[in-house]
């Protein structure tokens, strides 16, 4: 890909488990508990429909190019889901520019996508420039380092440029950039898990779950299908169940425990019934709920993809 832009590469977080106050930890479980729900009860029928397998792992290499903390990566995919849906509802809910409609029905839509075509590897980066500025643990992405950069993968543009579409994304959300990221949910329960089991290995648990959230986010559509499946005992989904199935797919507290859950079984089988009743008793989720996710996940992680980290 490109070249190395920071001059010097950013550290992993050595995070330290156990703590935490118990007063802190479940004033971040239920932050973290509201903002899901009302991130739940605010979804848009195109929901996850920008979250396509190539797009994150376009977005997830271009985090570790730049050297940025995995969580910029999973927050700019957010970032840029609720962008891409508002904004494409904004335009095709504007009346039609005068003389659009002499042609053919779809001459207007055509003319959105050709035109959003072009700004498209622009947008995506916004979305990866304003996370690194959310992120604690960061280089925030400065504009010399971003034209540089998108140079150097054959995009010409300059500052003004960047500046305009960092603005336009921005004004896209509304300025609200604190959307539900899912790394975070996977590492705050981990740290509730640890605080309320010492014996489970939440360090040790910690690394794997990275991978194991990577795997899931690039799988979504196929684990998520399978899910679905699962849930409802048929092979044939309606496109009803489909659309209310929605509400599981952005669920961002089943996933999360979802995703430790699967690590556990890994990593030490021996103690997975025990966090399965313990996840399911932070969160209120049903161990059949997480049962089914995990048996889904290792079955397509069984049938022969890998949790190595890509390269």
């Amino acid at each position: 890909m490109a070249k190395r832009f920071l001059s010097s590469p950013s550290q992993s977080i050595s995070f330290k488990f156990r703590e935490a106050s118990f007063d802190l930890l479940k004033d971040f479980l239920i932050n973290l508990n509201k903002r899901n729900k009302e991130n739940l009860s605010s979804l848009s029928k195109c929901s996850g429909s920008f979250k396509d397998k190539r797009l994150i792992e376009y977005i997830l290499l271009m985090t570790k190019e730049l050297r940025l903390d995995p969580l910029v990566g999973y927050h700019a995919i957010e970032l840029f889901q609720r962008f891409m849906v508002r904004h494409l509802t904004d335009l095709f809910t504007t009346p039609t520019p005068q003389g659009a409609t002499a042609g053919p029905p779809t001459s207007y839509e055509g003319a959105v996508f050709d035109k959003l075509k072009e700004k498209f590897p622009l947008i995506i980066f916004s979305c990866v420039q304003l996370a690194s500025k959310m992120s604690l643990h960061s280089h925030i992405i400065d504009n010399n380092t971003a034209v540089r950069f998108l140079h150097s993968v054959g995009h010409s543009v300059s500052k003004q440029t960047v500046l305009k579409s960092e603005l336009m994304v921005l004004k896209g959300l509304e300025f609200r950039l604190n959307a539900p990221n899912p790394l975070t949910y996977v590492e705050i329960l981990l740290e509730v898990l640890g605080h309320n089991e010492q014996s489970v290995p939440v360090e040790r648990l910690h690394h794997l779950c990275h991978h194991v959230l990577q795997f899931v986010s690039l799988q979504r559509t196929s684990i998520y299908d399978s899910l679905l499946v699962t849930t409802i005992q048929c092979g044939s989904p309606s496109p009803e169940q489909r659309e209310k199935f929605v509400t599981v797919t952005e669920d961002c507290m089943l996933l999360g425990v979802g995703v430790i859950a699967v690590a556990t079984f890994i990593l030490h089988v021996r103690k997975w019934e025990q966090v399965l009743g313990e996840l399911s008793h932070i969160t209120g989720i049903s161990q059949r709920s997480i049962s089914d996710f995990v048996c889904v996940t290792l079955m397509h992680i069984v049938r022969g993809s890998s949790l190595v980290p890509s390269t």
